[in-house]
């Protein structure tokens, strides 16, 4: 019955559904597949025509995610894994037309001539040299035995194709990148070539803006000739009135009153760990020892005058309330120099993809090496460099200069803190297992270890109910007005605008990562002037949208401060030239009420002019200028001028320009992201990530 109910609801939404796909069908019989054509519904996007399906998406999500740890937010993965999905089909399209393979074997050469396994003794055969066949069984085995190791090495493969494609196209292009000692020479002289000249020079800033009238037609005009350069993204902008649900002081007197009532308990009990847990602490139980210097500075006397079993507070320390019970007291140094060998194994953090060792592998070899340092401590240094992962430390013989206490991860800490000078042990961390060598200690003072019971400051459920309602009185004003401004002036509220917010963003300037509020300003009911209240975590906020860009041309709005700078000055321009009137440079300064001005030792490379700043389009003027001739009228990027070339300095000829060459076929060769951004888009990229993403 439930079922049946759910399709009576329903029912009308299915018939428009149905009823537009046939309506489609009559207009194009056509139509009327693809409309339910599964296919496209699982598509996230195309290029040139291949289509990149939902489950290749987020296979590759998925992976990338493991890789980076679940460092990286949903947004930002979903942008890395797009953008790779579509270099790789673009240069597997580019050599499929140049009839160029990758191949398994081309693969498969790259892979066992890479230094990490040729040199593996694990694929060499009794005389130390590389045996691929043992190479083979080793990856037949992983695969069948150890799904974890065999994942890596998958990865490893298919990355080692993806960079052969990527090499490969741009090794066949910029193999034609050249240039030749002809360009060489011109671009010696170009650099080089110094330019002498008078000019006179009036700025656009000496036309008041008042006096220049603009029109919406002509910053119109404007962007449709330059259509190129005015192509925009979807976008979105809003503006927000935000309400923090912050601790009032009253709310932080009631839970320091609640804190001090636990204090006499916590003194008595002789379950740290049990009490904290019971009594709701935001903290649990540090371990680790603490210094005096890294103790809030209101509380550490009283803490370091304590005795153990003591128990200081109630402090407030940042944003919590807090009560710490002194349960050890020693004496340790601040500061320990140290050497370690680290033996990694598959599955300890930031192995590389060429260990293969097992855990108890690697527990075995650092064992022997522990016994041969410690009958020979001179050994120490050699056996780090040839044994150590760390490259780091074991180009150092495996030395770790000074460090503090909290550098290093908790089991390397403790033993190097607590241990005695020349102590030497096999350590177990997430990274391996350390053949340690303590090698010096200094500072030895007073830590403590403490046992901290704590409260955040957080607003009471009075508060949160009060901002609560604030922010629902600002959204009913809004309704009842429907005007954001006015009824934000009036409620003494302050709007921040998000403007040119992008259809796959995520993060809000201001709030921070919300989704939620970039998927509502684009969902297609959503319309200029539309506004909703969120409930966020620790505020309410309330949008508003105040402008809807779509995807094409800019909008006169958008554009006019772009375009109003240019236009301003073309008139600005036509105004100043009128009075250039004059048959030579004295005539022209004298109708311009200006000096004559004087240009020394400028290039081309360097197109500065002095008391003027920067003007490539002058300086390029005066290169190909005829000298003594005058010029006149030109306009550059700060105002109008009139010159006259009186020298041009070229400068002494080279034996031969080849080095010049090579710079240009270098920087050339330099430039495959951008041979990358022409060929992507010269290509047909379809992205439709935007609806799979909408909610």
């Amino acid at each position: 019955m439930a079922v049946l109910s759910k399709i009576r609801e329903r029912s009308m939404f299915l018939i428009i559904i149905i009823g537009l796909a046939l309506f489609a069908f009559v207009l194009d019989p056509s139509t009327l597949g693809d409309f339910f054509n599964s296919s496209k519904v699982n598509e996230v996007g195309e290029v040139d025509g291949e289509a990149i399906s939902r489950q290749e998406f987020a296979n590759e999500l998925e992976s990338y995610k493991q890789q980076t740890g679940g460092r990286a937010s949903e947004m930002q993965a979903a942008k890395t894994v797009w953008d790779n999905i579509v270099r790789k089909k673009i240069y597997k399209s580019q050599l499929n037309e140049a009839g160029i393979t990758i191949g398994e074997a081309d693969v498969w050469n790259e892979v066992v001539n890479a230094p990490f396994v040729q040199n593996n003794p694990q694929y060499q055969n009794e005389v130390g040299l590389f045996d691929e066949n043992k190479f083979k069984q080793f990856l037949a085995d992983t695969k069948e035995n150890n799904e974890q190791l065999w994942a890596q090495w998958s990865s490893y493969m298919n990355q080692v194709r993806d960079n052969a494609e990527t090499n490969t196209f741009n090794n066949l292009v910029t193999a034609g990148l050249g240039a030749s000692l002809k360009e060489g020479e011109m671009q010696y002289l170009v650099d080089n070539t110094k330019l002498n000249g008078q000019f006179v020079y009036v700025p656009y800033t000496s036309i008041a803006d008042s006096l220049v009238k603009l029109k919406k037609s002509e910053v119109e005009a404007y962007i449709q000739d330059h259509k190129d350069q005015f192509q925009v993204e979807a976008s979105r902008d809003i503006s927000y009135v935000k309400f923090d649900i912050a601790a009032t002081p009253e709310d932080e007197q009631a839970i320091m009153l609640d804190v001090a009532s636990l204090k006499e308990d916590f003194k008595t009990t002789d379950n740290d760990v049990l009490f904290l847990s019971e009594n709701d602490s935001d903290t649990g139980l540090n371990s680790g020892y603490i210094f005096k210097s890294n103790v809030n500075t209101l509380i550490a006397d009283d803490l370091f005058a304590a005795n153990e079993g003591d128990v200081v507070g109630p402090y407030k320390d940042l944003d919590a309330i807090k009560l710490s019970k002194i349960t050890e007291v020693v004496q340790m140094p601040d500061s320990v120099k140290s050497s370690h060998i680290l033996i990694p194994f598959v599955g300890a953090q930031r192995v590389a993809a060429d260990v293969t060792r097992t855990e108890e592998e690697a527990k075995q070899l650092a064992d022997s090496l522990l016994t041969v340092v410690k009958r020979r401590k001179s050994k120490f240094a050699e056996l780090a460099k040839e044994f150590s992962s760390d490259q780091g430390s074991a180009e150092k013989g495996g030395e770790y200069d000074w460090y503090n206490y909290n550098r290093m991860t908790p089991a390397y800490r403790d033993f190097t803190f607590e241990g005695k000078v020349g102590e030497m042990e096999v350590v177990k961390s997430p990274f391996g297992f350390h053949v340690i060598k303590i090698d010096d200690q200094k500072n030895k003072q007073k830590v403590v270890k403490l046992a901290t019971f704590t409260k955040n400051i957080v607003a009471s459920e009075e508060t949160e109910n009060a901002v609560f309602r604030q922010a629902e009185e600002f959204a009913l004003a809004v309704s009842k007005e429907n005007n954001f401004f006015d009824a934000a002036k009036e409620m003494n509220y302050n709007p921040k605008p998000a403007v040119g917010l992008k259809v796959l963003d995520e993060n809000v300037p201001g709030i921070g990562n919300q989704r939620q509020i970039v998927s509502w300003a684009f969902n297609n009911e959503t319309e200029v002037n539309a506004f909703k209240r969120f409930d966020l975590e620790g505020s309410h906020v309330v949008a508003f949208v105040t402008g809807i860009e779509e995807e094409g041309l800019m909008s006169v709005n958008k554009a006019t401060s772009r375009v109003r700078p240019i236009l301003m000055n073309e008139k600005k321009a036509a105004l100043i030239a009128e009075k250039f009137n004059g048959s030579d440079l004295p005539e022209i300064a004298k109708a311009t009420s200006t000096s004559l001005r004087t240009a020394s030792n400028i290039t081309l490379k360097s197109p500065t002019l002095s008391g003027v700043g920067v003007e490539p389009k002058i300086v390029g003027a005066m290169f190909n200028a005829e000298i003594g001739k005058l010029y006149n009228k030109i306009e550059g990027n700060r105002g109008v001028f009139a010159f006259k070339l009186t020298s041009k300095e070229e400068p002494t000829a080279l034996p031969n320009y080849d080095a010049s060459r090579k710079r240009i076929a270098e920087a050339r060769k330099r430039q495959t992201f951008k041979m990358y951004e022409a060929i992507k888009k010269a290509s047909d990229v379809e992205d439709n990530r935007a609806f799979m993403y909408s909610n």
